[in-house]
């Protein structure tokens, strides 16, 4: 199944900039964009030292004092901003004013709300600028795969999929000041990879409760959460984000995974996320079998951290190429905010929400 790599454009020559110097990007995107020889040749940080210790680790030869000087920068044709979604939004709407910028790699959630993130859509299309999210887990090579599955029909009318994460993630000390913790930072993955497998649900019913070991840092609701998703197909779908995974940072033993599962009336998939084992590069699996065969294990080198990360880049650059539309676009990616958000109204309402409710509220028209 070659079909687990994203396809890389035909020119690797358009110059991209980039905007941030955390983890994401001196870890995930510049490694994927190295291995795949795409053109970096500046960066800028809120912390010009922290853009000068990456730029000299990835030999960028560019390290500007501060972003609007960076944004200003002729030469770049593509930007890509890895920064806390408070900060992003103005980051994107000075870009679309720079007609030298041709697109936009912007990071999930795009902004603070499915409204806020569609003033930002507007303003890509207006100025003309491809707008492309930086939805990753969609390029993680099993759910690809899987996704592929799903595509070409082989596992037959999808009846149940699961994604069911217990893990302990890394979370930034910009959270604190979001009032929001786990469904815009990891749900945001499982909920926008369900949507990519199976289309926007009818409504989404969420619970959620603090996470013991994150509410000793500040004050938070969507700690632990767990989501159902109903389709009109007849199709349930679940997300559950266990963040807590027991006390293992507390002396007890670790039992950290992510698990996803896909069932069809054809077909059964299932697969292992290996992202939590990170540091190691530990690649993601997927097994499946189908009414025409047994058991099929496909494997590959490749892991999600930071190998998947040159897939939403690469979507954007066969865009401006022309050789092939991007598919995790802003409008695109306007149904999985309207999901996230629906998710946050179902748990404070403890009633389930039709996303459209949102989208509708937002001036969207729903498209899936």
């Amino acid at each position: 199944m070659s079909e687990h790599l994203a396809p890389l454009p035909h020119d690797l020559t358009p110059v991209i900039g980039c905007v941030g110097a955390g983890f994401i990007m001196a870890d995930c995107h510049l490694p994927a964009y190295r291995a795949a020889g795409l053109n970096v040749q500046a960066i800028a940080s809120r912390r010009p030292a922290a853009a000068a210790e990456v730029a000299k680790r990835h030999a960028i030869p560019t390290v500007h004092p501060d972003v609007c000087t960076l944004l200003d920068d002729q030469r770049l044709r593509v930007i890509d901003v890895a920064v806390p979604p408070d900060v992003q939004p103005e980051i994107i709407r000075e870009a679309c004013r720079r007609p030298h910028i041709q697109g936009i790699l912007a990071q999930k959630p795009l902004a603070g709300s499915c409204s806020e993130a569609a003033g930002l859509v507007r303003a890509a299309r207006e100025s003309g600028t491809t707008l492309v999210v930086n939805q990753n887990m969609r390029y993680d090579h099993a759910v690809r795969a899987c996704g592929k599955l799903l595509a070409r029909g082989e596992l037959g009318e999808p009846v149940l999929a699961t994604i069911e994460m217990r893990a302990i993630p890394h979370w930034m000390d910009w959270q604190e000041r979001q009032g929001w913790v786990t469904l815009r930072i990891m749900s945001i993955h499982h909920l926008d990879t369900l949507r990519w497998w199976c289309g926007l649900p009818r409504r989404i019913f969420t619970a959620v409760r603090p996470d013991p070991r994150t509410s000793r840092r500040f004050e938070h609701t969507d700690g632990i959460c767990t989501s159902t998703l109903e389709y009109d197909s007849g199709l349930i779908a679940t997300s559950l984000e266990d963040v807590w995974a027991g006390p293992a940072r507390e002396g007890g033993e670790s039992d950290c995974f992510v698990r996803f599962r896909v069932e069809g009336t054809e077909g059964l998939a299932v697969g292992t996320i290996g992202w939590p084992a990170w540091p190691e590069q530990v690649p993601s699996t997927l097994d499946y079998t189908t009414t025409a065969g047994g058991w099929q294990r496909p494997r590959w080198p490749e892991s999600w951290f930071p190998d998947a990360f040159i897939g939403p880049m690469a979507e954007l650059l066969r865009e401006l190429e022309g050789s092939e539309p991007a598919v995790s676009t802003g409008d695109d990616n306007l149904l999985t905010m309207a999901l996230v958000d629906a998710a946050y109204r179902s748990a404070q309402e403890h009633r389930a929400v039709d996303p459209r409710e949102i989208l509708a509220e937002a001036g969207v028209e729903a498209s899936s």
